[in-house]
């Protein structure tokens, strides 16, 4: 018999006491103090920060980009065979999943084209948010011009590429509605213009967007993230139907998840930089040393916009420091001090963000923004007041906010055509315009007294339009004394019964025209941009005259004497 295995248990029992006796007892305790000290770090709370913002970051402020693959129909023969690419693969993927019928000859229509489709969902979107898309045409394909075309049901989602492999999310927005191609308002005879346009307001988000913040490693603990949640709800909180509930949740030790207090719905980005600027102790006898470190630091310009957003973070208790600022000399303080008070919702914001919009244009976006959910009716009366401005990006912004407010959308009246887009039609002192919307909504906007068109004959339009004016006594509604002109519209397309209508020889006339005969949005864009080209329209005809969101103020000291060189479209941050 071997002695081997003998002299291996012999071993194994010897190394066995020399652990009981005390030889290996010091790697095993090592061991246990390592685990102990591990253990008492993960029991250990972090040191509170001053503020939230030295302690986590922001989550979920960055857009979202959605796709598909689609087609656009109801084209007059503009259309084309979709070629085969990985584009059609992906849409016949997409018709199959859909029960389809035919769907390969269905691409292969003349009145068909297949198409890419765009979106970016920006933060804190919920379900049923629309959000604008883009129409793109492949790099190869036979379509000509997409006008008057109408997308089809498309399903977007986010797309990744991971490990060399495109992956995609589920479904984000759902995307349909009529094309504005870029050719009805560019103008050009450029093919790749008429075959990609947008779709205002086309899709339809699915899905609610969270924000939130993410702590950092050192703050990474279960009762740090308490901690800060309980502060941020200290500030921020709404009624659920009759609960009082707070905006943050801490889901986990390093995420705190934030729901969007109504106050800053569409103004998300704010809300976030305001919560981060919240304390996390719980006020006290140092509140007020606080305020009066921040008034003194509204005072200079370079710290004034982060002791603005400090002093809203604060809440009420602030509402007296910011309302002395309105009344400083400079009026970058005056624009954050009432910039702030506004997200308050004081009513002591409006006289100076009213004069900050007149005076300068880096405060004109801003303002309007903080003025859109003001719940006073004095902030209505302030905005009215702005539709008599000359600025024509002044009168157009303070349209906007009107409309986009439900106490005042009444009060602009505007027509629906057709279900197609709208007319406003807007008293103003201010120098006359025709404005058209490339964004959300799909409006025309006649801006103050309007011209009239100079039309001696007739003037031919896109898609088949002609626009006549009609001599004394030939109108039907024409009285034998002549009376008021008139313009007869016709609209003749192949395959279709011809259309006909009467109107007033006016502007607004002519874009109710251009409805009755079943013309769309495209057709309305398209003809207003011809006429200012052919000289029927004679007022100034503007595309999406919005203030700039993100202009550079420059202090006196910046200027170096070239005030009059500087124009409303330099750029900055404010």
């Amino acid at each position: 018999m071997s002695r081997f295995p003998t002299l291996l248990v012999c071993r194994a029992v010897l190394c066995f006491g020399m652990l009981l006796s005390g030889g290996c007892a010091s790697w095993l305790n090592r061991g246990d103090q390592d685990e102990s000290q591990r253990f008492e770090k993960l029991l250990k709370v972090p040191d509170p920060p001053d503020l939230i913002r030295e302690a986590a970051i922001p989550h979920g402020l960055q857009e979202i980009r959605v796709d598909g693959v689609a087609v656009v129909n109801q084209l007059a023969g503009t259309g084309g065979p979709a070629l085969p690419s990985s584009f059609r693969d992906r849409l016949l993927e997409e018709m199959k999943r859909n029960e389809v019928s035919e769907p390969n000859e269905f691409l292969e229509r003349d009145d068909n084209a297949l198409v890419q489709v765009r979106g970016l969902i920006r933060p804190g979107a919920r379900r049923g948010d629309s959000i604008d898309l883009q129409i793109l045409t492949p790099p190869k394909t036979e379509a000509t011009n997409l006008h008057g075309g109408w997308l089809l049901d498309t399903r977007l989602r986010h797309q990744q590429l991971l490990n060399n492999s495109v992956r995609s999310s589920d479904v984000l927005a759902i995307g349909t509605g009529p094309v504005l191609t870029r050719g009805d308002f560019d103008g050009t005879d450029d093919v790749t213009l008429q075959v990609s346009g947008r779709i205002l307001s086309g899709g339809l988000v699915q899905s609610d967007r969270k924000l939130g913040l993410v702590l950092r490693p050192k703050f990474q603990h279960v009762k740090m993230a308490k901690a800060i949640a309980e502060a941020i709800n200290r500030r921020f909180y709404f009624f659920d139907g009759t609960t009082r509930r707070g905006i943050a949740n801490a889901v986990e030790d390093d995420f705190i998840e934030i729901d969007v207090h109504p106050r800053y719905r569409q103004h998300e980005e704010r809300l976030m930089e305001v919560v981060r600027a919240i304390t996390v102790a719980p006020e006290s006898s140092n509140t007020q040393a606080r305020l009066v470190e921040l008034a003194a630091k509204l005072r200079v310009p370079e710290n004034a916009a982060d002791a603005a957003l400090q002093l809203e973070a604060i809440g009420e208790g602030a509402i007296p420091t910011l309302v002395e600022a309105t009344s400083l000399p400079n009026p970058e303080l005056r624009f954050y001090a009432a910039e702030a008070l506004a997200y308050l919702d004081r009513n002591e914001a409006i006289e100076p963000l009213l004069a900050g919009i007149r005076a300068e244009p880096a405060f004109r976006s801003p303002s309007l923004s903080a003025l859109l959910g003001l719940q006073h009716a004095s902030a209505v009366s302030a905005l009215q007041q702005l539709l008599d401005e000359d600025s024509l990006e002044t009168r157009y912004g303070a349209m906007t906010v009107l409309r986009d407010r439900k106490d005042a959308r009444a009060s602009l009246g505007g027509e629906n055509l057709k279900g197609q887009f709208r007319l406003y039609q807007i008293k103003s002192n201010g120098p006359p315009a025709v404005i058209v919307s490339l964004t959300r909504k799909p409006e025309v906007v006649l801006m103050g007294e309007v011209s009239p068109l100079e039309l001696s004959s007739f003037f031919i339009g896109p898609a088949g339009l002609v626009v006549r004016r009609l001599k004394p006594g030939e109108s039907a509604e024409s009285t034998p004394g002549g009376g008021a002109a008139r313009l007869r519209i016709s609209r003749f397309r192949p395959g279709r019964p011809d259309a006909f209508a009467e109107v007033d020889a006016t502007l607004a006339g002519l874009v109710r025209g251009i409805a009755e005969v079943g013309g769309g949005y495209g057709d309305a864009v398209a003809t207003l941009r011809m006429a200012k080209e052919q000289g029927v329209l004679v007022d100034q005809l503007a595309f999406d005259p919005l203030p700039k969101s993100r202009r550079k103020y420059y202090r006196d000291e910046d200027r170096s004497g070239e005030e009059d060189e500087l124009d409303e479209d330099d750029v900055k941050a404010l």
